[in-house]
């Protein structure tokens, strides 16, 4: 014999799941076109060998590939690069991002 109160909250929260689970598949399914629009614009701005590099980075730091990615994708959308980007000009981008590393050297006496 369920109160007919507390059989409604049931309804109520079943409903607020499915909806919300319907929101995050929605979320997904925005973020994977994104994520499909952003490779395909990259695909136009960079050669395969400076793709292939970009990559490899985004294995080994994912956080600084998307930066790269997002600061290539607003320079093509403003209208500021000249033509692809080939490996070596992609190496002197990284080059001037990647934080200088420092040289430390212990010496005992």
């Amino acid at each position: 014999m369920d109160d007919p109160e507390l059989e409604a909250l049931r309804q109520r929260r079943l409903a607020d799941m499915q909806q919300g689970g319907q929101q995050q598949a929605e979320a997904k399914e925005r973020a994977k076109q994104m994520e499909i629009q952003k490779q395909a614009l990259l695909r136009q701005i960079l050669t395969p060998d400076a793709r292939d590099r970009l990559a490899n980075i985004r294995v080994a730091n994912p956080e600084m590939s998307n930066s790269v990615e997002m600061q290539l994708i607003q320079l093509a959308q403003s209208g500021r690069l000249a033509g692809m980007i080939t490996d070596n000009m992609l190496r002197d981008i990284l080059a001037k991002i990647t934080p200088q590393r420092r040289e430390i050297s212990i010496e005992r006496r």
